[in-house]
């Protein structure tokens, strides 16, 4: 968790989220390194905006409960057929990403 800690850290101070920055926070705080995980973190994090994932995860807390079994949910129709597939496509990347992040600490 401190590996997200830090990353949400150099975010928050508008650095690079990369190996070596994510490194150097968590030794100034004392914490003990684990390489792999700090890779796995850094290149989970390199397909996701970071705003946009923490605008939505409240929302997708809020929403995972009451969403529809049996599958996604509808785009808007108002948005034209292509940047209904650019921003699903987002939204997929996003998903998988996360989902990768979630398996450091499964």
């Amino acid at each position: 968790m401190e590996n997200i800690y830090a990353a949400m850290l150099l975010h928050k101070a508008g650095k690079e989220i990369n190996e070596e920055s994510v490194t150097k926070v968590l030794k100034a705080a004392c914490i003990e390194v684990n390489e792999i995980q700090v890779k796995a973190l850094v290149a989970s994090l390199s397909e996701v905006n970071i705003d946009e994932a923490i605008k939505a995860a409240p929302a997708m807390m809020a929403a995972a409960p009451a969403a529809p079994a049996g599958g996604e949910a509808k785009p808007a129709a108002a948005a034209p057929e292509d940047k209904k597939k650019k921003a699903e496509e987002e939204k997929a990347k996003e998903e998988a990403a996360l989902e990768g992040l979630g398996a450091l600490f499964g």
